[in-house]
């Protein structure tokens, strides 16, 4: 066991747990933060996936060791307040969901490629959302809304 310190969703937090223990087990069963789904627990399908320091983890192949000190950010600390994000809001309008299992993963990387990217192709989008998969097929719409959220983020209408 050892003490792991870091920042979930803007707050400090300190657990004592099994340092090898997966990330999206703490969040989901120690922290109560279910919006980070499990998958394929391989890391190949990005429902698992949160932001660390900005950028996109799969939680199921990280360590929380790996953490220690750092920021993490799930799907329920997105969003500013009651303002949705701009990915969040965009998803929604785009109706870029079917069952929603894999929503929060695609959210938040689409955040972290939008925070590197802010003017993506759409070849770019298909290309850095290639591995969080979708299994009812809205791909298109989310697309749709990732360039949606990059106009929003950028201050376009």
């Amino acid at each position: 066991m050892e003490e792991i310190q870091f920042t979930i969703n803007g707050s400090f937090q300190k657990i004592t747990v099994d340092g090898d223990r997966a990330l999206l087990w703490v969040l989901r069963t120690d922290l109560g933060l279910t919006g980070t789904k499990y998958g394929c627990g391989e890391g190949l399908c990005g429902a698992c996936t949160v932001l660390v320091d900005d950028a996109a983890v799969r939680s199921c192949q990280t360590a929380v060791r790996e953490i220690r000190g750092k920021q993490v950010v799930t799907i329920e600390g997105l969003a500013m307040g009651k303002k949705l994000h701009p990915v969040q809001k965009a998803f929604m309008d785009h109706d870029a969901l079917q069952c929603g299992y894999c929503t929060p993963g695609m959210i938040l990387q689409a955040t972290a490629f939008l925070r590197r990217n802010p003017e993506p192709s759409t070849a770019d989008i298909i290309d850095a959302m290639e591995y969080n998969l979708c299994r009812c097929g809205a791909h298109n719409r989310i697309v749709r809304a990732i360039q949606a959220a990059a106009t929003e983020m950028k201050g376009g209408s």
